[in-house]
């Protein structure tokens, strides 16, 4: 799985990530950090990344615009630091791997995941 990091979230994250066996990039090394979060959308739906963002604007460009790429996770903690949650997060990712790989809009708080498979719209 490719992991694009999001600018509200450490460079460290790409280190915890890279160790887990996930290959990862901070969006810092790949764009402008002003850049706006439809230029890193597109940007990781063009190259096969995954989004790890704290960022709830990227759920909502999903929901508006029904994509069903680039798959997007969203942390909810109040400590982002990847030595507070890493663990976690990795595992949620490894266990959710297929769903992610397919399309989906995963939220991840302390103790709770909700995963949404893309498009957000409701399927018949």
């Amino acid at each position: 799985m490719k992991l694009l990091v999001d600018m509200n979230l450490s460079p460290r994250w790409v280190d915890l990530l890279t160790a887990a066996g996930f290959e990862a990039q901070h969006w810092s090394r790949l764009g402008p950090g002003d850049a706006p979060d439809a230029d890193i959308m597109a940007h990781a739906r063009d190259n096969g990344f995954v989004v790890l963002t704290h960022d709830l604007d990227f759920g909502a460009m999903l929901a508006a615009t029904q994509g069903d790429r680039p798959s997007v996770v969203q942390l909810r903690a109040a400590d982002l630091r990847p030595e507070a949650i890493g663990q976690a997060v990795v595992a949620a990712l490894r266990q959710l791997a297929e769903e992610l790989a397919e399309g989906a809009l995963v939220t991840l708080e302390p103790g709770r995941s909700q995963v949404r498979l893309l498009p957000l719209a409701s399927r018949p």
